[in-house]
């Protein structure tokens, strides 16, 4: 059975002086929503709120092994800067550093990156997740839980594979206005709460 969730939570990480600090929140206004069993939330967030009710309160934390893996030196690359040229111009006002860039892949796969530094000839990107190497301190509690319709799947197959919709488990039918925390983007960091 796949059950739709929908939580509010506050996510902590210890940044690089130690010191744990709030990165993320999705309000009960505007929950993050998902459906298990569809591999958009991480595993191991799921099995934690899986078995949980409405109203219940949850406090745990993922380890970087659980949430999104090490940081890995040889994900940080280097594009050329002709990589980024439109009608022969450079994208300065989009590649800068400290930019979260979209990208493809040959496979047609797409992701983030993190541009790090703009060289005179080359820009290097790290594409690694911006949580990676970090263990994840979800604090929050569960809005919904309930068996999801086959209509909500199915919307959010749609979206996944590219076909529209908003992703944020409403069926489509959210007019556009889906909230702050919906599919698997962090509205502030570009990346996701519970996602991969």
């Amino acid at each position: 059975m796949n059950k739709y969730i929908t939580v509010a939570y506050s996510l902590y990480t210890d940044n690089a002086e130690g010191v744990h600090e709030l990165v993320e929140q999705a309000p009960v206004e505007h929950p993050f929503q998902f459906i298990t069993g569809l591999d958009v939330a991480l595993a191991a967030f799921e099995e934690k709120l899986k078995d949980l009710a409405p109203g219940d309160a949850f406090d745990f934390t993922l380890s970087v092994d659980e949430a999104y893996g090490p940081y890995e030196q040889e994900h940080v690359i280097t594009l050329p800067k002709s990589t980024f040229m439109l009608n022969g111009r450079f994208q300065k006002d989009i590649i800068f550093e400290g930019a979260m860039i979209p990208l493809v892949n040959a496979d047609g796969n797409r992701f983030q990156g993190l541009v790090l530094e703009v060289k005179d000839e080359e820009v290097v990107i790290d594409l690694n997740h911006p949580l990676a190497g970090k263990e994840l301190h979800f604090k929050g509690t569960v809005v919904t839980s309930r068996e999801a319709t086959q209509d909500e799947i199915t919307s959010l197959i749609k979206m996944m594979s590219g076909e529209g919709g908003c992703g944020c488990g409403c069926g489509g039918d959210c007019g556009g206005d889906c909230g702050e925390g919906c599919g698997c983007g962090d509205h502030e960091h570009g990346h996701g709460c519970g996602c991969h």
